[in-house]
């Protein structure tokens, strides 16, 4: 398979919190690159197209737009 990415992602486990017009979702990261994640959700919830993703123990806050989704699983791309 030829890698597309154009930053190598790293395997995490880290729990987060997805942030949107106040209101926040639990979810675990589960690779991280410098230009986006994968994201897992505990149960079946719609995200926006425009959303904050935090790592509280990092002190990490970026914003994110998702890139793809399978069931419960988000990719999503760091906006500048």
């Amino acid at each position: 398979m030829i890698e597309k990415r154009a930053a190598q992602r790293y395997r995490v486990f880290k729990g987060g919190t997805i942030a949107f017009e106040n209101c926040g979702i639990t979810c675990t990261v589960r690779n991280m690159s410098a230009n986006g994640a994968a994201i897992d959700l505990d149960t079946l919830v719609a995200v926006p197209q425009s959303f904050t993703l935090a790592i509280a123990r990092d002190n990490f806050v970026r914003k994110c737009r998702p890139v793809w989704r399978s069931e419960r699983r988000i990719g999503v791309a760091f906006v500048q």
